[in-house]
């Protein structure tokens, strides 16, 4: 059944009616296509020399066109290889070695950015394009406080360096970091992931620039602090006409943040338009396919339908000369093995653009999915828990010039897990999720409190721990540097089993067993983490997990820097093996709706304290604490005509 198209008058889209930049009716910011662009690429194509594999030669960016105008944010959508950070490297001209740009435009402001002298393209950095990382803790040096190196930064700037610390305090409060005084002292290690993001942040528009590429900048931030970032922009866009590049492979967050989609996949555009109409009316596959790999918030509860394979490397792209998309996609017929080209989508009054054979009128198998039910929520039995958790507290000690003020991360925390029950814990960052965590994992000690594990109290001996891990696993965030790079799957797989020396000769039996629970195919068994995808190793990293079948996972955000398709993969394989072994999960998210669609039973921490708790769809649907329902207010609505942030 193919999508009927979004007409102007369904969304109340108004046509400009002036040369300055208006809103419609449904909030679509409108523009005149006279107007100039703020940044414009045409016909953009890169190439990757001398790769390595069967095809040394391939176009990894291919005829990509799109306009930005001054005040208004384009999001760039798409799966990680997509080529939206890479689009980024040619701003910034940081291209690896052996890619150039082989045709094409690339103007800022009027001037091409492509032949601009090196020296001039040096001096617009910082001060008229600033970039947000995606990885703040790779971009900030670890040897250096944050205070000098934001004054560095701001001295590039010309801000004089009398005046530096009194901006960086400004900057910093500006992005709503606690204490910034403190701040500027300490070092990047000593703050969090989603407070160095936050420090990126402010550095970027400390300058004031014209231009901002924000590359996956909200990934790591809780959704309280998300919304305030996202309001932060708005008003710097409002004040300064600032123009933004949202680089984020979250399409219902971008369907608010955004004003313009540009979905890429495999260095291509496949579909372009307003992001209100994009993301409720999509016309590419891909395009609809992404929308429904996300879990929502609200409304019923079904079955995550994930894409079939994975984003094909670039080495893979000579292969595919027609639509890239085609080996995944569900409706490819032999007409999208020919090359296609971006053509207007003939939705009236709306620049709505994409790139497939089929047109608007594709057909469209994957509505079907969303008809099956999710497994059956609470325990699998009903059975009596088999980890108590009791009166927990943790405090931690502040030493040198902060002597005294000693902080409480955990205060008198205590519930129950029962055999096959999923747990969600959900807080701001800060909140104490990962200490309460990382207790009942035996990484951290308990100020006071108990942790019982099938009514024996965990201590911290040598024969305690191997007791505790027997039965608790934990699955890190960052499957990247949780996984030995050096070490096949295989042996990753079975790491628990070679201090066994009598089950040394059951461990490549038992790597098989447990690739195949994973979902993955046995020839994996032989590859190092590098030559896997971001999804292929989280997957390693759970598997390894359950090579001695644990009665309790502890995930701590294991989904929160994963595409949607990968993300719904990974959602769906944890509920097949809680169906299969009966593990339960302790799962630690600032994602409300992965909560959701998981778990039983939520707890809500706050400063250190569970502040709500119940089943999980009574606590999100009739929330009691006004913390809950300032979390609830901060997650973007499936409906993006809805306002978000509420403050906005």
């Amino acid at each position: 059944m193919s999508q009927p198209l979004m007409h102007a008058a369904d969304v109340g889209y108004s046509p400009p009616t002036t040369t300055s930049l208006t809103t419609s009716k449904a909030g679509l910011a409108t523009s005149p296509a006279a107007a100039p662009a703020l940044l414009r690429a045409s016909g953009l194509t890169l190439i990757g020399k001398q790769l390595s594999g069967k095809h040394s030669r391939a176009e990894v960016l291919r005829d990509i066109d799109f306009a930005l105008l001054p005040g208004r944010t384009l999001g760039l959508v798409g799966e990680s290889g997509a080529g939206k950070s890479m689009i980024g490297r040619v701003i910034a001209r940081q291209l690896p070695d052996n890619f150039e740009v082989q045709q094409g435009r690339l103007e800022f402001d009027g001037a091409d950015l492509l032949r601009m002298p090196p020296e001039q393209h040096r001096a617009l950095l910082g001060r008229k394009i600033a970039f947000i990382p995606q990885e703040p803790m790779t971009a900030l040096n670890p040897v250096m406080t944050i205070g000098e190196q934001f004054a560095e930064h701001l001295q590039r700037l010309g801000v004089p360096k009398s005046l530096c610390r009194e901006r960086s305090i400004e900057a910093l409060a500006e992005v709503l970091l606690p204490d910034p005084v403190a701040v500027l002292g300490k070092y990047a290690f000593q703050l969090s992931g989603g407070m160095c993001q936050r420090v990126m942040i402010a550095m970027a528009f400390a300058g004031d620039p014209a231009l901002v590429i924000s590359d996956e900048a909200t990934t790591a931030l809780d959704v309280s602090t998300q919304a305030h970032i996202v309001t932060l922009i708005r008003g710097l866009q409002q004040r300064r006409g600032t123009g933004v590049i949202f680089v984020t492979h979250d399409l219902g967050l971008a369907s608010h943040v955004c004003d313009d989609l540009v979905v890429l996949y495999a260095g291509e555009v496949v579909e372009r338009g307003p992001a209100k109409i994009v993301s409720t009316r999509s016309l590419h596959p891909y395009t609809r396919a992404l929308q429904r790999a996300n879990p929502q918030l609200t409304g019923p509860r079904r079955q995550l339908p994930p894409l079939p394979g994975h984003m094909p490397g670039i080495t893979d792209f000579a292969a595919l000369p027609g639509c890239r998309f085609q080996p995944r996609c569900a409706v490819a017929t032999e007409s999208c093995c020919r090359p296609v080209a971006l053509r207007d989508a003939n939705v009236p009054q709306v620049q709505h653009s994409l790139r497939c054979v089929h047109g608007a009128a594709a057909p469209d198998p994957l509505q079907q999915p969303d008809t099956r039910a999710v497994m059956a929520d609470g325990p699998l039995q009903s059975e009596a828990p088999f980890l108590r958790i009791h009166n927990l507290n943790k405090i931690f000690q502040q030493r040198g010039w902060r002597r005294g003020k000693d902080v409480q991360a955990v205060k008198n925390i205590s519930f129950d897990i029962a055999p096959g029950e999923f747990v969600g814990i959900v807080g701001e960052s800060g909140s104490g999720k990962s200490t309460l965590g990382r207790m009942i994992m035996g990484l951290e000690t308990p100020s006071s409190g108990q942790v019982l594990l099938n009514d024996q109290r965990l201590g911290d001996s040598d024969a305690e721990w191997q007791r505790r891990i027997s039965s608790i696993q934990m699955i890190f965030q960052d499957p990247r540097s949780a996984l030995n790079p050096r070490r096949r799957v295989a042996s990753l797989l079975t790491q628990s089993m070679e201090n066994r020396p009598a089950m040394r000769n059951d461990r490549e039996l038992r790597a098989r067993e447990l690739v195949a629970s994973i979902g993955l195919a046995p020839d994996m068994l032989a590859r190092f983490p590098s030559q896997m995808s971001g999804g292929q190793r989280q997957r390693v990293n759970i598997g390894r997990a359950l090579c001695d079948v644990p009665q309790l996972l502890v995930a701590d955000e294991i989904v929160s820097g994963l595409d949607v398709s990968v993300q719904a993969q990974i959602l769906n394989l944890l509920l097949q093996l809680r169906q299969q072994h009966k593990v339960a999960l302790l799962l630690i998210s600032h994602d409300l709706a992965v909560v959701r669609y998981l778990c039983s039973r939520v707890l809500v921490m706050h400063r250190g304290e569970v502040v709500e708790s119940g089943p999980t769809e009574t606590v999100f649907a009739a929330p009691a604490h006004v913390y809950t329902r300032q979390l609830l207010a901060a997650v973007p609505p499936s409906d993006p005509f809805a306002r978000w942030p509420q403050s906005a």
